[in-house]
């Protein structure tokens, strides 16, 4: 019976089903097939179910073994007793039914002169245990006879320590009971009824090894055993001494330490001063680094363990690479094509599932399922992503509310926001369950974008915020964004310390007495836009104005706040809902474009998902970029009397000339919305707050413009005229991570005196233009931005430090 699955066993059985699984250096199905052929029996009948193809390629006939193999496939499952009756036509004789993914060496001609000088229908192998309650428990009588069976007992049901260890020796009429294509198991369904019908039906107890490869550690057991020599099997490799097998081809090189017993297959390589301690199998071509440390460990083929690693305990399955200094300890399995980098730990009883990257200096101390890696870095550019169920998990988000709350005070609060997605509220909740564990307490507020996020935080003077949404290309894509106590994302220290802390597991704890209540906020909305209108100087102005807004987002819940707002301030709005037809957002801008030049409208707003930021579009359908809008809002301040402006490091220098006309002062920062954030509340509450709205809340922003604009009696497009023509490109470069380095310091050494400057990234400024070198931080490419004093040197410059980028990503180091 070689169908199962092997559940229990996984990672080993992720690709193979359990049959196949290697103990030593052959499948265990293996050892079953030589134990028939052993005891002359050479017609067998293979039933097939997971993964068959997997089976039938490495047997295929069984001429190999000098046994003649036929397979029987169930399309459905048809349990035991099913699956052996669909192979009936083989089964003329007396027959023997044995488990493929359990080893024993018992003596089958005994257990057959047994069945036959009883003349029993049935016989059931059985095993004295001391631990029956996994097993189906058989009570026999004096003479051997069968007379009551129990599956799986309570301790207060164990009559006997006889377990049915699934060998049978059957005559072909018991089958009879069934048709072929039946479901029915033996145990559970044909022996009891030929007990009830008095069939002879006896119990043969042996002594000989028996071991049922259930889970990981009977499976690690069944090869100390036969490492230690208790289980009758030939052993194909030479034994060099007492309990030490070395195959050919295996190179050991000096000082290294062999302590029995311990089996290595063919073609290894064992550095010097590597230490393989007693009862370690190490599979073929596998290389064992300078000083590692092996102890009662099992290694499949083709893995590769580089320097000073330490393995105690485990399982790790084939085309392995374990790097330098990595410690992996017991109950621990690592399933095939995983990668574990170097420093990282594996802590006891964790499981890591197949080709899964573990990161440097990783503590796993969770199971690693899901997902392509295990990261010390879990945030990104901003945020924390990735696919729902896969690389969010509730466990995962829970476990990250546990870790952002343990980086605050204990009495402290947090607000907690999602989208209107199901997915985003079954994340949210699990946040708040992780967070409520800690002690500290947590605001609830559903449909919500992310800038209501920032405004309840300050408006509940809480100690940070976490919002979660959906991606609005790919609904299974997940975002979680976290803001400190001024409602800014939080910055990349705060950032590592959530890591450590998530990656450790080193969460506070509070007792029961101390868990406070989630507090719900039915319709935050509604005080948001009401609170939001503050900014605005006359609304009154604006609604005899009406100007016709056309509006559109990626995301519903953003555009019907986004509308609620200004048509409460006295805008005349009109929703545009077509953005589901549109795969990428410049497709959905210039459809915008042309519905405000068709409709005549004063403005064109396209939020971003997340309602942070937006793209403006003028009277004239003119679309304005993220750069110029940097520029406008600039203008708009100055106008407002402001004469601080934080800007990013990236934005053009024009701005600069644009202040020196409103006596202002262009004060730059790093790119990141969390560095920008923060130089805004460097400076009081007037200067931060309307940049900040300008900047990161998108739908209070529109309002705060056409309120400036209405105000002013002007359009856009007449602010856009007064702003000086500048020219900039940025362009994107693929590399890997770790050429972003060598690509910046190459870049320093050829451009040492070149008006360098080194405050994010790399920048060589002329009198002509500038180009900025920066590698991103999420994504494994470079931003190149060039601005010139023309559209051409632009350009020229854009195409110069590309090709110098590309030229350095070419040679190696």
């Amino acid at each position: 019976m070689a169908g199962g699955k092997g559940t229990r066993l996984k990672p080993l059985t992720c690709g193979i089903p359990k049959p196949m699984v290697p103990i030593l250096n052959k499948p265990v199905m293996e050892y079953s097939i030589e134990l028939f052929k052993k005891y002359n029996i050479n017609d067998i009948g293979v039933t097939l179910a997971y993964l068959p193809t997997v089976i039938t390629d490495y047997f295929h006939t069984g001429a190999e073994w000098g046994v003649n193999l036929n397979y029987y496939i169930e399309d459905t499952p048809l349990g035991t007793g099913g699956s052996v009756k669909n192979a009936e036509d083989l089964l003329d004789n007396t027959f023997v039914v044995i488990s493929g993914d359990a080893l024993t060496d018992i003596n089958l001609d005994k257990a057959i002169q047994y069945h036959k000088e009883k003349k029993s229908k049935a016989t059931l192998v059985l095993k004295k245990e001391e631990m029956p309650l996994e097993y189906g428990v058989v009570i026999t009588d004096e003479d051997g006879r069968i007379i009551r069976f129990l599956e799986k007992p309570s301790w207060s049901e164990v009559f006997s320590n006889t377990v049915n260890t699934g060998i049978y020796i059957l005559e072909p009429e018991v089958l009879n009971y069934y048709s072929k294509g039946d479901q029915f198991d033996f145990s559970k369904d044909l022996f009891p009824q030929l007990l009830k019908d008095n069939i002879p039906l006896y119990g043969y107890i042996t002594e000989d090894y028996w071991n049922d490869i259930g889970d990981l550690d009977s499976y690690m057991k069944t090869q100390f055993d036969i490492l230690d020599k208790k289980v009758n099997v030939p052993i194909q490799c030479k034994e060099i001494k007492e309990g030490i097998w070395i195959d050919e081809g295996t190179k050991i090189k000096e000082n290294v330490t062999l302590l029995p017993p311990i089996y290595i297959s063919k073609n290894c390589t064992i550095e010097s001063f590597a230490e393989i301690n007693p009862y370690t199998y190490v599979g073929e071509n596998c290389v064992i680094g300078e000083g590692v440390n092996l102890k009662r460990s099992i290694i499949w083929k083709n893995t590769k363990i580089e320097t000073n690693a330490h393995l105690s305990g485990t399982t790790v399955c084939g085309d392995v690479q374990i790097k330098e200094n990595v410690n992996i300890y017991e109950h621990t399995s690592i399933g095939n094509g995983c990668e574990i980098s170097k420093n990282a730990t594996v802590k006891p009883n964790t499981l890591i599932w197949p080709d899964k990257l573990v990161e440097e200096n990783m503590i796993v101390n969770q199971h690693i399922i899901w997902g392509t890696k295990c990261s010390k870095t879990i945030f990104g550019n901003r945020d924390i992503s990735g696919e729902i169920n896969i690389d969010i998990t509730p466990e995962f988000s829970s476990r990250l509310g546990s870790a952002f709350a343990s980086n605050l005070d204990t009495d402290s609060t947090i607000v907690v926001t999602s989208d209107k997605s199901y997915s985003c509220n079954i994340i949210k909740n699990s946040i708040i369950s992780g967070v409520l564990s800690t002690g500290s307490s947590t605001i609830d507020i559903k449909n919500a974008t992310m800038g209501m996020n920032r405004y309840a935080v300050r408006y509940y003077n809480a100690d940070g915020g976490i919002h979660i949404r959906v991606s609005p290309f790919n609904k299974n894509i997940i975002h979680i964004e976290f803001t400190d106590k001024n409602g800014s994302n939080i910055d990349r220290n705060t950032e590592r310390k959530i890591e450590n802390l998530f990656v450790r597991d080193d969460f506070r704890r509070c007792s029961g007495e101390k868990i406070k209540d989630n507090v719900d906020i039915a319709n935050f909305s509604a005080l948001y836009i009401k609170n939001g209108s503050n900014l605005i100087s006359d609304i009154s102005q604006i609604k005899r104005r009406n100007p016709k807004v056309i509006i559109s987002s990626m995301n519903k819940n953003v555009m019907d706040i986004a509308f609620e707002f200004l048509e409460y301030i006295g805008c005349q709005v009109q929703c545009e809902y077509s953005s589901k037809k549109y795969n990428n957002i410049s497709s959905l801008v210039q459809e915008i474009s042309n519905t405000v030049i068709k409709e005549k409208a004063e403005l064109g707003i396209v939020y971003s998902d997340d309602g942070e930021k937006f793209i403006l579009i003028d009277e004239q359908g003119r679309i304005i970029n993220e750069e110029m809008y940097i520029s406008l809002s600039t203008l708009i301040l100055l106008k407002l009397g402001y004469r601080k402006i934080i800007v990013p490091y990236t934005a053009t220098y024009t701005i600069e000339n644009l202040a020196k006309n409103y006596s202002g002062e262009i004060i730059r920062t790093k790119t990141s919305p969390a560095d920008v954030m923060n130089e805004m509340f460097k400076y009081d509450d007037k200067i931060a707050f309307l940049q900040y709205v300008l900047q990161y809340d998108g739908i209070l922003a529109v309002g705060k413009i056409i309120d400036f604009i209405t105000s002013k009696d002007i359009n856009i497009g007449d602010l856009i005229r007064e702003i000086p023509k500048f020219y900039m490109i940025k362009k994107e470069i693929q590399c890997e991570w770790r050429d972003k380095g060598r690509v910046i310091k190459e870049m320093i050494i050829n451009h040492g005196d070149c008006g360098l400057e080194l405050f994010e990234g790399v920048k060589i400024n002329n009198d002509k233009g500038w180009a900025l070198i920066l590698p991103d931080n999420e994504r494994s490419i470079f931003n190149i931005f060039t601005e010139g004093d023309s559209e051409e040197y632009a350009s020229e410059l854009s195409t110069q430090f590309i090709d110098k980028v590309k030229k350095i990503l070419k040679t190696k180091e």
